[in-house]
């Protein structure tokens, strides 16, 4: 039986995607911890169709950057997560996987962005992906800077470009 817990309404809640990371490595064990946790995920009829790809070395997230247009932050992190898909994995489980490893971060005090693969043929290369595999999305991860964090955030609400819209604007009973 599932009791409440505001612990874990508060940490959804609160989850922020981070962008800009600390030069400082993920220990080890920490992040063994987040893989674990995403390990964990569930999926559609328990099929788990999905194998996490760590790529903490420079020139690695260099070729992984290229798979992508808007990829500075794998650029900036000392450990990216990529989200590979089996031939029996579905897109909607490797979201819940990417929220699951993003969540599990926070928890550790890590910061994590999710990141589009644009260039699904350029990924297969650069992970030597088998056929009926593919990488379309993956998860960068790090100490954030937080106030190069700090500094964006208060660049976006100059912009109007923050916050969430209100209820009414998204949330819709019976039919759009």
């Amino acid at each position: 039986m599932l009791t409440p817990s505001d612990e874990v309404y508060r940490a959804v809640r609160s989850l922020r995607v981070v962008r800009a990371f600390t030069d400082e490595p993920i220990d080890k064990a920490v992040l063994e911890q987040i893989l674990d946790a995403g390990r964990w995920t569930g999926s559609s009829k328990n099929v788990q169709g999905w194998i996490l790809v760590v790529v903490d070395d420079p020139e690695g997230r260099d070729r992984v950057a290229l798979a992508g247009q808007f990829t500075q932050p794998v650029l900036d992190s000392p450990a990216t997560v990529c989200l590979v898909k089996t031939d029996q994995g579905n897109d909607f489980d490797i979201g819940r996987l990417a929220q699951n490893l993003m969540l599990a971060a926070a928890a550790r005090g890590i910061g994590s962005c999710p990141v589009t693969l644009h260039d699904g043929a350029r990924a297969r290369t650069v992970l030597d992906l088998p056929d009926g595999h593919e990488c379309r999305y993956a998860v960068a991860l790090g100490h954030p800077d937080r106030a190069a964090e700090e500094a964006a955030r208060e660049e976006r609400r100059a912009r109007g470009v923050a916050g969430r819209k209100a209820p009414a604007e998204v949330i819709r009973r019976g039919s759009v």
